[in-house]
């Protein structure tokens, strides 16, 4: 019953740990961060685990992590609202060609960044976003803006004025 407890416990610390570090640090990990998650995941399998090494204390500790894990799925499943808790929201951070400087303060991300992003996506200005949006799971969608939507609206415009 002690590695339970323990696991439930280191559980709870290392949701909370990676809450606080933001949808992009996860999505983008230096090797440096890759090596400490390894390590800490073996700080937290010796915290758990303490000096029992046997099969049975292990097959405890995985079992309890698994199952505090499909408690929070199925919790953030049934429950929109513990979702947004969970797993967070996406944020909007270009609006129509516009970089959104609060939000990508909230998430700790810099203009470079977003840029390089959007050169991975073969998007050379900002001003062909109509929207990027920063996902709970730390990558970025880009949605383009349409160049013919863009002529048309000039053309009704200008029809309208003559």
């Amino acid at each position: 019953m002690d590695i339970v407890l323990r696991a439930t416990a280191m559980f709870a610390v290392v949701y909370l740990l990676l809450r606080l570090l933001g949808k992009r640090e996860l999505g983008q990990m230096t090797p440096f961060e890759l090596v400490t998650t390894v390590v800490m995941g073996d700080l937290i399998q010796q915290g758990i685990t303490h000096n029992d090494f046997s099969l049975t204390g292990a097959t405890l500790a995985i079992c309890t992590f698994a199952f505090w894990g499909l408690v929070l799925g199925w919790a953030a499943y049934l429950f929109p609202r513990f979702r947004k808790v969970l797993e967070g929201e996406p944020r909007v951070i270009i609006r129509d060609g516009v970089l959104l400087a609060a939000n990508l303060r909230r998430d700790r991300m810099t203009r470079d960044e977003v840029e390089a992003e959007m050169r991975l996506a073969g998007i050379a200005h900002i001003g062909e976003v109509a929207w990027a949006i920063l996902e709970t799971n730390g990558k970025i969608s880009f949605i383009g803006r349409d160049p013919s939507s863009e002529t048309r609206r000039q053309g009704d415009e200008g029809g309208a004025a003559g």
